[in-house]
This record gives C-alpha cells, sequence and structure tokens, in this order.
C-alpha cells in the first residue's frame, strides 16, 4: 500500500482511499521507497491520467461515457475510435504560469497528459460516434446495434 502513494508522488490524506494524498507513511525513507523521486517531471505527473474520472452507461440504445474535465477546452480533447473497437479519450491539462512573485502553499490540481482506453461490445456502431462538451464534462455516445429477435414461426397442428 506504501507504493501507491510513491508512485503517484505524494502521500495519502484518506486512509480509506490510497489515492489521496498526504498521511504519514510508515516506508518513506526508506531504500528504494523514493526511487521514482529521481523521474523528470513528465514521468511522475501520472496523477493527471491516474485522476481522470469517467463513467460508463450503458442503455437500451446507446453505451454513454462521461468525463469530468474541469478547465479543459474541448480543442484540448481528443476523442478516437481505433481498430478493434477501442476508444480512446485524451488530451492536456497545461500547467499554470508562474510568477516570480508567487509563493505557492498547496498545489493539488493535477496537469499533463491524460489517456483513457476502452474496448467497446461488438454490438457498438462505431461508425456513429458522438461527442460533445459542456461545463466541464465531455459526453460520448457510442450507439448500439439493433438486436435481432429471433423470427418465430407458429406451426399449425393437424389432428
Amino acid at each position: 500500500m506504501a507504493l501507491i502513494p510513491t508512485i503517484f508522488g505524494g502521500r495519502r490524506s484518506n486512509v480509506f482511499d490510497p489515492f489521496s494524498l498526504d498521511i504519514w507513511d510508515p516506508f518513506e525513507g526508506f531504500p528504494f521507497s523514493n526511487s521514482l523521486a529521481n523521474l523528470p517531471s513528465s514521468a511522475r505527473e501520472t496523477s493527471a491520467f491516474a485522476n481522470t474520472r469517467i463513467d460508463w452507461k450503458e442503455t437500451p440504445q446507446a453505451h454513454i461515457f462521461k468525463a469530468d474535465l474541469p478547465g479543459i477546452n474541448k480543442e484540448e480533447v481528443k476523442v478516437e475510435v481505433e481498430e478493434g473497437r477501442v476508444l480512446q479519450i485524451s488530451g492536456e491539462r497545461s500547467k499554470e504560469q508562474e510568477e516570480k512573485n508567487d509563493k505557492w502553499h498547496r498545489v493539488e490540481r493535477s496537469s499533463g497528459k491524460f489517456m483513457r482506453r476502452f474496448r467497446l461490445p461488438e454490438n457498438a456502431k462505431v461508425e456513429e460516434v458522438k461527442a460533445s462538451m459542456e461545463n466541464g464534462v465531455l459526453t460520448v455516445t457510442v450507439p448500439k446495434m439493433e438486436e435481432k429477435k429471433p423470427e418465430i414461426k407458429s406451426i399449425d397442428i393437424s389432428g
């Protein structure tokens, strides 16, 4: 459990949430526990990747994906369907510009690149995918093919 906060570049603040930060880590300072501290900042910005929350709901007509992307413009987000029915949602949240006179007390908002991939089921109409963005929420709608109902033929019984 101590490796999770190390991977995401911080410490946990909620003992029940392995991805939250700021709690005492008994293994902090232990040899090799800080091996990611020497990585470049681009590799440590995994938190943006890990914190992109996406809901996937299936209705009778479609698969609907909703992603919370606050502070990101639709021009900074890419929605693609790759061969093999893989939906990929990616983008980048820019880091805020620092001024020389600024004094930061806390930095919790993540920045950097994010990407999430989902393998769509066989009934997905990948050629009809639609995406929209409103109030920082990306909605991707993947229509479903109509299920073919088995044809039932009634047989008269003679006799």
